[in-house]
């Protein structure tokens, strides 16, 4: 601007917001191999009032123990990246097999080392509290993983306390085909996995697994509940900060 103009500039009065009647906020982090759960997050709460922060954290293209266990060191991290004046009500962590690798424990100490006062979740804790709160106890396990990371996930749920019915997987280590797994390929895994009568509900683990658009269906086709760790970390995070989760998707968990 030329000096001439600038005897023309004004200043303009604004109001700052009351940050006690802005919306709650969530903070999500995300895989930087993640190409799922942004997407569902944003289906999910498409008619919600929900301020919803995204930050990435290094990741491997192969999810393997070396890959998952890295992340610990870089969590901290990430979660310094989200923006210094927001007011987080909820911080999750977006990866279930690093929580039971690294441990859920200290991925909660990370996320409240990083940011004190918030509430920490990641997607194994939340498919635990969501299995509570529908009164599951004997789950069929649904995952992508290779067999070693798909055992670490039975032992999350049955340090927990649950049962496990059955374990299936796609036994895929990249994670930029897991992405690509159908949801077609999905539906048809979770309803075998979980069609025995023995079972109470299917856990379909990994937040880049695309199941928003056939958990209603498999729910219908088994007669059962259908979780999925994107679903799971959503309702828990909503539940955390204390916002109603009815009527945000076809589903028996975020009907509660």
């Amino acid at each position: 601007m030329e000096g001439k103009h600038l005897s023309m500039v004004a200043s303009a009065p604004y109001v700052v917001e009351d940050e006690g009647a802005r919306s709650p906020t969530l903070g999500l982090v995300v895989l930087q191999a993640e190409e799922t759960i942004e997407d569902e997050f944003r289906d999910y709460l498409r008619d919600r009032s929900v301020i919803l922060h995204h930050t990435r954290i290094p990741s491997g293209e192969a999810v393997t123990h070396d890959t998952l266990t890295a992340m610990e060191a870089d969590l901290g991290t990430a979660i310094g990246l989200f923006p210094v004046g927001a007011n987080f009500d909820v911080i999750g962590y977006a990866c279930t097999s690093a929580s039971s690798v690294i441990g859920e424990d200290r991925v909660a100490s990370l996320i409240t080392s990083a940011r004190p006062g918030v509430r920490p979740t990641n997607p194994a804790t939340a498919a635990k509290a969501g299995l509570r709160a529908l009164g599951i106890q004997r789950i069929a396990v649904l995952t992508p993983y290779n067999v070693a990371v798909t055992g670490d996930i039975v032992k999350m749920f049955e340090a927990g306390g649950f049962d496990i019915a059955g374990v299936t997987t796609f036994d895929e280590e990249v994670e930029a085909n897991v992405a690509r797994i159908t949801s077609q390929s999905i539906l048809e895994a979770a309803v075998v996995a979980g069609e025995g009568s023995d079972t109470e509900a299917v856990f379909i683990s990994c937040t880049n697994l695309r199941c928003a658009g056939m958990i209603a269906a498999a729910e219908e086709r088994l007669g059962k509940p259908v979780l999925s760790s994107n679903l799971s970390l959503l309702w828990h995070m909503l539940t955390l900060a204390e916002i109603e989760t009815k009527e945000i998707a076809e589903s028996r968990l975020l009907g509660l």
